[in-house]
């Protein structure tokens, strides 16, 4: 049991003790209307919608405990002074260190709502602050804030809610900062003020702005405020902060009224109430609106209705309600009840990527919003488990941003299906951009059986770029548009099928001079963005080789089910299947290279439109040759050993065309991705799965963290493979303990068999997280955890799609096999509670489902096996194979689709 937060219930609310003592703790309220929040246990964090649409001031996680602008409730308290109900005054944060004065704070949040609790003994005084994002279609963020007079005498206050509001783009910060809030038109209404910018200031194109920011108030009384202080520099005064504000230590009472107007200067949305008397024990409650609207007064009308105690008390309820519903599609019950509830926050986050890309919370190094490729179709791996009936049209929308090179858009747009070519202005090329769309379009198929998907006509994404970004199409304009076209003016649309072929063949012949696959710009390792010229990255060619492979196998079972023998591709991918005119030899990287640009060459600008029929057990034999080609050259030619006699995989070769990976003059080098891929997509034997284990154990298991680094220290700045050896070590991709890839490696593990080797890697990854005297991150999985401990960039890591995806289709064993249910568990002993059972909840088909284990003999994997499945005490009747036990869709679909069925399933 972690030291720090605690679970209070069994629907993962948790609990923390002095969470000021805590650097960089930030929590997420938001919607799936666009309300994209940050909080912390001061109640700074920022808000917004966008980019361009900041309710206050940018925040990154450096400045949550550096700046001022917070959120902020204050009293002035007759005969006290002036106290902060989040703690952000010069005092309190005087008195942080201070055993005898610093105030008793407890921090408790839930789905997904944030409650604070701080008290001061000494003034008699609590205040009780719970924030959270309402669950519907508008963008707004509520905070109730009751204070209560714990003391012995009569508690006589001045209330002033305090929220800075910022208003414009995170451009503005350091661009033309003094000049956008020229801009600023401020309205002192009734309700509080409202913030309505003249213009979007762009120096590309200024535009007329309609957006406002608002901030309204309102007691349990539905009292509005008897006015506020909108000017900055006026509530402040001269010489004050926000932490130490003149208005409110001073207690003056000019605050402007109704129907005041001002314009031009940086606003606060500082809200005085009325005076107010509690006797001891009474409490007085004040509900404050954060809101960002389409205009002044569209949204204004539906806000107000909820907007008073009884409603904040609604809508909290049904956002409760609303996320409980979401998260409960897919939970786990096991021994470990804390691991149980720590899964449901991991579950959140999938969907969190979803609302705020990889950029809008307090660790925002990726840029400015938005999710980029990869990101895309892992996140679809978590939504595929929970919603696969809803992310059909998601693929489908996604295959829209490959190109004919093979190659991809780089960044999403905000609109179903739209794409941008490049970022910062810099044209790249990741070479594991590839295998995503196919390895997630498996486990749809998989899960859905919706073979005919394969064969739905998608665009292909066109710019100026061709040749895997190496060469400019001349003639293409943006007049052209973003699609590609034939050679009669068309757009050309191809299957998903076809989309998917041409990745993966055009990275088959896309070669290195060791004939691996190069590695560009990166592959999944950002930072390893300094070898285009000769790196490769054999981690990904081993990946190429799994889907190659699979695809192979999915062709024959196309053919099968659809009753088809033959396949129609564009004319100009004829070359790509080259077995079947004669094959070329693949033991020669430039004969690839050469057919590569063979192919490129005819789709430069437009292409021809024609297509051609090819037989597709022939395409299949061909898959397969190539898939299998690349297993048995890294198999035998990329295993290295140190001198102690560890054998594993090199994962890379350099911009000098050296190994990466091995014993060198300064001692030995491994990666964790380079093991990885090769165990997960079978390339790797038995043995090689054995070695690289224990390589890995010897090589990356750091003691002191208690996980795996993605690397081990390379003691070089080595400018010929990446800017991550730039970092300092254990930090990021440069030896940090990288949960994205320790989960990978689980799954890796899980998938070819190696349970308890698979268990220890997840287990240590479960361990660090939850470990808060040094993880230091509320419940969830980080991106990585630091050289001192500390969990970063939490919630919006891809890991916690894998880590669903392994807890439910390896880890449970419950998955989808061409639309079928099967079931094959890989669950310990000790996973299993003192009655033997495990539990996961799904939904599959359609149906709701939980599937109950029951293991009363209290076996270990590998004892026990599958002797008997029921539903509503009945035998359901399945197919074995391989140990897992196979349930057909028609049996499934015979569920009830309005109630939940239970599968029980008897190990012995």
């Amino acid at each position: 049991m972690s030291k720090g937060w605690k679970f209070i219930d069994n629907k993962g609310t948790f609990e923390l003790e002095a969470p000021q003592r805590s650097s960089f703790l930030y929590f997420p309220l938001a919607n799936e209307a666009g309300m994209m929040s940050s909080v912390t246990p001061t109640l700074n964090g920022d808000i917004k919608t966008g980019q361009n649409t900041f309710f206050n001031l940018p925040v990154s996680s450096e400045d949550l405990h550096n700046i001022k602008s917070n959120r902020n409730f204050w009293i002035y308290i007759e005969g006290s002074g002036a106290w902060s109900a989040v703690g952000a005054s010069s005092i309190q944060n005087a008195r942080l260190f201070d055993k005898e004065t610093e105030e008793k704070v407890t921090l408790q949040a839930g789905f997904l709502w944030h409650k604070v609790t701080r008290e001061n003994g000494r003034l008699g005084v609590r205040a009780e602050i719970t924030s959270f994002v309402p669950a519907n279609q508008h963008k707004i963020e509520l905070m109730r804030v009751t204070i209560t007079n714990i003391g012995g005498g009569t508690l006589k206050f001045t209330p002033t809610a305090a929220v800075p509001v910022y208003g414009r783009s995170a451009e503005s910060v350091r661009d033309h900062r003094n000049v956008t809030s020229l801009l600023h038109r401020v309205y002192v209404v009734r309700e509080g003020i409202e913030v309505q910018p003249a213009m979007t200031f762009d120096e590309r194109g200024h535009k007329l702005n309609k957006i406002s920011y608002n901030v309204y108030g309102i007691d349990e009384g539905r009292n509005f405020p008897l006015g506020a202080f909108p000017l900055e520099e006026e509530y402040i005064g001269e010489g004050g902060c926000l932490e130490w504000p003149e208005t409110v230590v001073s207690n003056k009472r000019n605050c402007r009224m109704e129907g005041q107007t001002i314009d031009g200067y940086e606003t606060v949305g500082a809200l005085r109430f009325r005076d107010c008397e509690l006797a001891p024990g009474d409490s007085k409650t004040y509900i404050i609106a954060m809101s960002v609207t389409g205009d002044r007064t569209s949204e204004k009308a539906d806000i107000l209705e909820h907007f008073n105690a009884e409603g904040f008390e609604k809508l909290l309820k049904d956002t409760g309600e609303f996320w409980e519903e979401m998260l409960g599609k897919i939970s786990f019950k096991s021994r470990d009840e804390q691991f149980v509830a720590w899964m449901k926050w991991v579950s959140l986050q999938p969907i969190l990527r979803r609302i705020y890309g990889c950029s809008f919370m307090p660790h925002h190094d990726y840029g400015k919003g938005g999710r980029g490729w990869r990101d895309l179709w892992q996140d679809c791996l978590a939504l595929l488990l929970m919603e696969t009936e809803t992310v059909r049209n998601q693929l489908l929308n996604n295959f829209g941003g490959v190109r004919l090179d093979g190659t991809n858009a780089t960044i999403i747009g905000k609109g179903p299906g739209e794409f941008v070519a490049d970022r910062n202005n810099i044209s790249r090329v990741w070479s594991d951009h590839g295998v995503w769309p196919f390895f997630t379009t498996l486990l749809y198929l998989n899960q859905s059986g919706d073979f005919d998907f394969l064969f739905e006509e998608q665009t292909y994404f066109k710019d100026r770029l061709v040749m895997r970004s190496s060469n400019i199409d001349k003639e293409w304009t943006p007049w052209y548009g973003s699609k590609q076209k034939c050679e009669n003016g068309n757009i050309y649309t191809g299957t998903i099928l076809e989309h998917i072929l041409i990745q993966n063949l055009a990275a088959f012949f896309n070669s290195g001079e060791h004939n691996n696959i190069r590695i560009e710009n990166a592959d999944w390792n950002d930072a390893f963005d300094m070898a285009a010229q000769k790196g490769e990255t054999v981690a990904f060619t081993a990946f190429y080789a799994g889907n190659l492979t699979e695809l192979s196998i999915l062709l024959i079972r196309i053919k099968e089910i659809r009753g088809i023998g033959q396949l129609e591709v564009a004319a100009e991918m004829a070359v790509l299947f080259d077995t079947l005119s004669g094959g070329i030899d693949y033991d020669d990287p430039k004969a690839k290279n050469k057919l590569l640009k063979q192919y490129y060459e005819t789709c430069v600008h437009n292409i021809s439109g024609k297509k051609i029929s090819l037989d597709i057990q022939k395409v299949s034999e061909d898959l397969k040759i190539k898939g299998q080609w690349l297993s048995k050259h890294i198999s035998e030619n990329e295993q290295v050993r140190s001198e102690e006699g560890y054998q594993w995989f090199n994962g890379y070769y350099d911009n000098a065309g050296l190994q990466v990976e091995g014993q060198k003059a300064s001692g030995v080098r491994m990666t964790l991705t380079g093991q990885v891929f090769p165990i997960m997509m079978g390339v790797a034997s038995t043995e090689q799965v054995n070695n690289a284990v224990k390589a890995v154990n010897r090589y990356l298991y750091d003691s002191v963290l208690g996980s795996y680094r993605l690397n081990n220290n390379f003691n070089e700045l080595k400018l010929d493979l990446g800017r991550c050896f730039g970092f300092a070590f254990g930090h990021k991709e440069n030896g940090a303990v990288f949960s994205h890839m320790t989960v990978m490696y689980s799954f890796a593990l899980y998938r070819q068999g190696f349970v308890s080797e698979g268990y220890e890697v997840l287990k240590s990854l479960y361990d660090i997280s939850t470990n808060f005297d040094r993880a230091r991150v509320y419940p969830g999985i980080p991106e990585y955890i630091n050289e001192r401990g500390r969990g970063m960039y939490h919630y919006l890591t891809g890991s916690a799609s894998w880590l669903m995806l392994l807890l439910l289709t390896e880890v449970y064993g419950v998955r989808g096999a061409s639309g079928n249910l099967l079931i094959q568990p890989k669950l310990k002993k000790e996973q299993f509670d003192k009655r033997g059972t495990a539990e996961a909840r799904t939904v599959f088909a359609g149906r709701a489902i939980k599937l109950v284990y029951n293991n009363s003999r209290q076996l270990d994997f590998g004892q026990y096996k599958i002797t008997n499945i029921t539903a509503g005490g009945k035998k359901i009747s399945c197919h074995m194979t391989d140990g897992a036990a196979i349930i057909g869709r028609t049996d499934i679909l015979e569920f009830d689709p309005h109630v939940e069925s239970t599968i029980e399933v008897e190990l012995a």
